[in-house]
């Protein structure tokens, strides 16, 4: 399979930095962006800001990029020089109120930016630097003043969501979910009539059924068709000739990796609108798994560690513990270890893409010591798996 990974995200990245992500979301529950949190390992931590700026541009070609730096000088470096594409840079207040800053601040208009201020300021800020922020950053709980649109950052679980677009914000920044799913007393666990098909071919494909049975199943849905030959031709995944078929699929790829498509399809295959985010964390998780195993000799297990990134979510998507999950949809027994019981190899770098999900900086170095991982090479990770997402989509 080509590697369709930019140059600048190659190699290990950032290694003074620990990068966080969470999707920005509307009120129609649409994506409409990706938060990137940087925050410095120490408070003496260099970033090579030419660095940081090429990474930036390679994983965020399109833009759509809300940057949030941690840290006064990683922040002044950026306001100083931002990136190349279109971005919104996060701004605490008091550093908005800096004269020091002001030039920098309201030059990124003109430069095609905008700001997002980060928290109330004591006193009106000077026009031209106010005519830079598009919107206020607040927590849950906090009010806007009247007039200003509302970003609602730090936001965790579905009623937390739900909450801050009746209390007023334009956008969140945060998660839809928080921890594992838990079913109401006497919930049933069925999956959803539109998923079916999926899980029957999974179920067939974990049983090795040949060619003419599977094609029939699939037949049963033409859109889903559709959509797995879209995801198998997508730059992401870039296989050495276009797939024409269903058929031409299995014999490029064999029944083992297609089990990773037909994942990936059952992960984003919902119409249920308010599944968005969560289809936007899966497909991130899955890949940044990937990317961590990159270095495995075992194929094998590099395709599970996707498969048990992308599923890692779907409890919330079907409503279902995945204990109940499970008995019905053919998972590996390292991934099943990983999500009913949250044991076994998988487990460690499930819980890194949780810390990286939550921009926990403790917890973050807690699970690359475990795992002896350099920060710089799990940045990579993240950003290449940022851009592969971005371009399945």
């Amino acid at each position: 399979m080509p590697d369709n990974t930019p140059a600048a995200l190659d190699h290990a990245l950032l290694p003074g930095v620990a990068l966080g992500y969470s999707p920005v979301i509307d009120r129609q529950r649409a994506i409409a962006g990706t938060r990137l949190t940087l925050v410095p390992l120490r408070p003496d931590a260099k970033v090579d800001h030419a660095e940081l700026l090429a990474a930036l541009a390679a994983a965020f070609p399109a833009g759509g990029l809300v940057i949030s730096p941690q840290g006064e000088a990683l922040l002044g470096a950026l306001l100083q020089q931002p990136p190349t594409q279109p971005a919104q840079i996060e701004v605490p207040a008091f550093i908005a109120a800096d004269e020091a800053h002001a030039p920098a601040i309201a030059a990124l208009k003109g430069a095609g930016h905008s700001g997002l201020l980060k928290g109330l300021p004591s006193a009106a800020l000077p026009a031209p630097v106010a005519a830079a922020f598009k919107g206020i950053v607040l927590e849950p709980g906090q009010a806007a003043p009247a007039g200003t649109s509302l970003v609602c950052a730090g936001v965790r679980g579905a009623l937390a969501v739900d909450a801050a677009f009746e209390a007023g914000a334009q956008h969140v920044i945060g998660w839809p979910m928080d921890g594992n799913y838990e079913a109401e007393p006497g919930a049933k666990t069925e999956v959803a009539a539109d998923l079916q098909v999926i899980v029957e071919l999974m179920s067939r494909v974990d049983e090795g059924e040949d060619v003419e049975r599977l094609e029939q199943t699939l037949k049963r849905d033409p859109s889903l068709a559709f959509k797995l030959l879209r995801y198998m031709n997508s730059a992401a995944f870039g296989l050495p000739v276009e797939v024409s078929s269903f058929r031409h699929a299995i014999m490029l790829l064999g029944y083992a990796r297609l089990k990773r498509w037909l994942a990936l399809l059952l992960t984003t295959a919902s119409k249920d609108h308010s599944m968005r985010p969560i289809m936007y964390g899966a497909v991130r998780r899955g890949l940044i798994m990937e990317e961590l195993a990159a270095g495995m000799d075992d194929r094998e297990q590099r395709d599970e560690m996707f498969i048990c990134g992308l599923f890692s979510l779907l409890d919330h998507m079907l409503k279902a513990p995945f204990d109940k999950l499970l008995q019905s949809i053919p998972v590996p027994e390292r991934v099943r270890q990983a999500l009913v019981d949250e044991t076994g190899p998988f487990m460690p770098y499930l819980e890194l893409v949780r810390a990286i999900e939550a921009e926990s900086v403790f917890d973050y170095r807690e699970r690359i010591d475990a795992l002896m991982i350099g920060a710089g090479e799990v940045n990579a990770c993240v950003l290449r798996a940022l851009h592969k997402a971005a371009q399945l989509e």
